[in-house]
C-alpha cells in the first residue's frame, strides 16, 4: 500500500479517505445509465451505435447527450458489430429485354407501394449458396416479400414478389426497380409485372449506386445478422434469417431515415394521420 501511495503521490490517509467516500450523484446516475444503455444494446442484438442508443433512452424519457452515451458504452466495451464488405454478383449477360432506369436514384416515397426496390444476395453455409431475394417498399424501407432458395432461378424473385403482392394491395402506378439480373429480365418475372400493372425500371449496367437503397440493406443484414455466424445448413440460416427480416428489422429495429422508427412503427404511425 505504502508503494502504491508513493507512486500515486497521495499520503496513506488521503488514499484511504478517497476510498471510503461514497459515490457522487454523477457517478450513481452513470451506474443507472449503463445498465439502461446495456439493456438497449443487448436487445438490439449488439447492433446499435450510441445514436440509436441514446434514442432508445430518449423514448424512456431519459435526457443525456450522444456524448455522454458514447462514452459509457466505451467504458462498458459495447461495440456495435463491425462492419464488412461483401461481394455482389448479378448475371446481365443475356438477351432478354432490359427496361429503363425510371427509378433515377429517387429513394423516397410520399405513399406505400408507390416504389419499390428488390435485389439478390447469397449466404454461406456449410452445404453451400443460400440465396436470398427480397422486395423493400421505399415509402418505409419495409422488407414486403422475401425468397429464399438453394438455386439462383427466377423462381427465387417470382416467389418474392408474389409474397409482396398477397401482403400489400398495389395500384397500377407502383415502380419495381432491380438490376438487370436474368432472373428479373426473364419472360415469366416481367408476365408477373405485367399481370399486375407494375412498371418496371433497372439500374444502368454496372452501377449498383441506382439501387443504392437495397444495397444499404444487404450490408446492414451481412453486418449485423450473416457475417457473424457460420451456418451448418441452410435451413439453420432460413430460421435466422427469417427472425432478422421478420422479427427484428421490420418491427424493431431504428431506422434513421424514419427518425429512429421501426418501418412497422413508421408505417403505422403515419397512416393514422
Amino acid at each position: 500500500m505504502q508503494i502504491m501511495c508513493e507512486i500515486l503521490s497521495v499520503s496513506r490517509s488521503g488514499f484511504y479517505a478517497w476510498c471510503k467516500r461514497p459515490e457522487s450523484r454523477r457517478q450513481r446516475e452513470n451506474k443507472r445509465l449503463g445498465a439502461l444503455i446495456k439493456v438497449s444494446f443487448e436487445k438490439s442484438r449488439q447492433t446499435y451505435g450510441y445514436r440509436r442508443v441514446r434514442k432508445d433512452l430518449q423514448m424512456q424519457s431519459e435526457i443525456c447527450s450522444e456524448y455522454r452515451v458514447s462514452q459509457l458504452m466505451k467504458k462498458h466495451d459495447l461495440r456495435a458489430k463491425a462492419r464488412k464488405k461483401f461481394k455482389i454478383t448479378t448475371d446481365s449477360k443475356h438477351n432478354k429485354p432490359i427496361h429503363e432506369n425510371l427509378l433515377c436514384r429517387q429513394f423516397n416515397a410520399t405513399t406505400p407501394n408507390q416504389r419499390w426496390v428488390s435485389d439478390i444476395t447469397y449466404i454461406p453455409t456449410t452445404e453451400g449458396w443460400l440465396y436470398l431475394a427480397v422486395m423493400m417498399d421505399l415509402y418505409s424501407r419495409r422488407i414486403v416479400g422475401w425468397s429464399m432458395s438453394n438455386r439462383l432461378q427466377e423462381s427465387l424473385v417470382i416467389n418474392a414478389m408474389r409474397m409482396s403482392l398477397f401482403r400489400r394491395k398495389v395500384k397500377s402506378s407502383l415502380l419495381l426497380h432491380s438490376d438487370r439480373g436474368s432472373q428479373y429480365a426473364s419472360d415469366n418475372f416481367q408476365n408477373l409485372l405485367k399481370e399486375n400493372s407494375i412498371n418496371c425500371s433497372m439500374s444502368r449496367k454496372g452501377n449498383c449506386w441506382d439501387n443504392a437503397a437495397m444495397e444499404s440493406f444487404f450490408h446492414t443484414l451481412k453486418v449485423e445478422c450473416i457475417n457473424h455466424e457460420n451456418f451448418k445448413t441452410r435451413d439453420e440460416a432460413k430460421k435466422v434469417i427469417f427472425d432478422y427480416i421478420e422479427v427484428f428489422y421490420n418491427k424493431q429495429r431504428r431506422h434513421s431515415y424514419l427518425n429512429y422508427l421501426s418501418p412497422v412503427q413508421f408505417e403505422e404511425l403515419t397512416q393514422k394521420t
